[in-house]
């Protein structure tokens, strides 16, 4: 519904829901609310189309959760816009079954997403939010948009979804570092010119978009390429725990009872737990072992060197501008110092935390560490003044439920969840029973 009234010449429209980014979480939202009939939702994206992960993008790399974490199997699997129904549609089910591979290419997953997308009208792209407000006359949180063509909309809606994911996070140790001698894995593709002109690339920090990194640049370190040296301060390159039972913490079973404990307790697991998320596939693990052997039947390439259980402590530069970092050996406390040419910043991402948000921010309920209060249902402890409405987060809830938050395969769960909420009834039924392990102690949650 549009509106315009006297005092505001800014068209202004109505709607239940508005969601803010277009990434896997917010795109998932939207198919399944494509078959809600009274639910009025739209999704908002800055950019004109949909990317995903662009810099990373290279042409082998692999989804590390099967085809059935899509937008909507895990909660919807007869849904019109399943990965099942791509591939259909796409004239590809037969190849696939064949291809015996139920793990898409990046490229294929992210072709996926724009052709989801595509056939969904809820999805608005070149749509910039630039302020959202809360409206007390009209009870509704106000988002304030400048679409593509500079044309200024506003959108009232009594409950958001924020799903502007995260963004890349460089260590204060890494401050030292010339802007452009230093990179994040998330930007790599996009500056592979400087990769080219080093003489000695470092990559710092592991995981798997470090690995991946590392493999892209001893392929080239075979061809010719730069000296490669590999920093983590883990205590090994360690892999992703994949095993079954331990893959039992990505259900909805174990995001419920993580919920359940004190916040003290979350921080902890998510400490003890980083070889779940930060791990790296053992198929990438092989792939850099197979090229380090490789290496042993070649003459004259430059160095490679792998060195974990160091931590990089701060940077600078020499006399010439390039990177120094200042290390410690973590088992025996040695410092020493490490020049390059060219830093990759395996290291991770942190929340986003977008200036559209700021004229709400005193709305929001936050823990002794800053962090957002964020309920079972993935929605925000708000100030009482909102009343009924509600915000909901999407991949931004690690410290609140737990390692498995960023996974594509609770993605579909969650969005069903605030769905639910939203509409005040099951209009997608939750599982129930996901995991054969008992996680909390008798007469606990389940």
């Amino acid at each position: 519904m549009s509106t315009r009234t006297a005092s505001d010449t800014v068209p202004t429209s109505v709607h239940d829901v508005v969601a803010v980014g277009c990434g896997p979480c917010n795109l998932g939202l939207a198919a399944l609310a494509s078959t809600v009939d009274d639910l009025d939702l739209v999704v908002l994206e800055a950019r004109p189309e949909l990317r995903w992960h662009p810099g990373m993008m290279f042409d082998d790399a692999a989804l590390q959760v099967n085809f059935l974490a899509d937008l909507v199997t895990l909660v919807a699997p007869t849904h019109p816009l399943s990965f099942l129904s791509y591939l259909h549609d796409q004239d590809r089910l037969y190849p696939f079954t064949i291809r015996q591979d139920f793990h898409p290419s990046r490229r294929e997953y992210e072709d996926y997403l724009r052709w989801a997308a595509a056939r969904l009208p809820s999805v608005r792209f070149s749509h910039r939010v630039e302020g959202v407000r809360w409206c007390p006359e009209a009870r509704r949180f106000a988002v304030h948009v400048v679409r593509g063509d500079g044309a200024r909309l506003r959108m009232l809606a009594a409950d958001l979804v924020l799903g502007v994911g995260t963004e890349p996070f460089v260590p204060p140790a890494l401050a030292g570092v010339p802007g452009e001698r230093l990179t994040h894995t998330a930007d790599y593709l996009h500056r592979l010119s400087d990769v080219d002109k080093a003489g000695h690339v470092t990559v710092v920090g592991s995981g798997q978009s470090g690995a991946e990194v590392v493999v892209d640049l001893l392929r080239r370190n075979l061809a010719g390429g730069p000296s490669v040296t590999w920093l983590t301060r883990t205590p090994s390159f360690a892999p992703l725990d994949y095993t079954k039972l331990v893959l039992e913490m990505t259900t909805p079973a174990y995001m419920r009872y993580f919920h359940a404990l004190p916040q003290e307790r979350r921080d902890q697991l998510t400490a003890e737990q980083w070889q779940f998320y930060k791990g790296i596939s053992t198929t990438t693990l092989d792939e850099i072992h197979e090229l380090l052997y490789r290496r042993e039947l070649e003459h004259g390439l430059a160095d490679v060197e792998l060195r974990c259980g160091v931590a990089v402590e701060s940077s600078g530069t020499d006399a010439r501008g390039r990177p120094v970092l200042t290390c410690r050996h973590r088992d025996t406390g040695r410092v020493f110092e490490h020049p390059t040419d060219l830093v990759v910043a395996a290291t991770g991402y942190a929340p986003r935390r977008p200036a559209f948000l700021a004229p709400v921010e005193h709305l929001v309920r936050r823990d002794d560490r800053g962090r957002p209060v964020v309920r079972l249902d993935h929605s925000l402890e708000l100030a009482d003044e909102v009343g009924g409405c509600r915000v909901f987060v999407a991949n931004a809830e690690l410290h609140s439920h737990g390692v498995s938050s960023p996974n594509l395969d609770i993605a579909a769960v969650r969005n069903a969840t605030i769905l639910n909420a939203v509409t005040s009834r099951e209009v997608y039924r939750l599982p129930k029973r996901t995991a054969f392990t008992t996680f909390a102690a008798p007469g606990g949650v389940r």
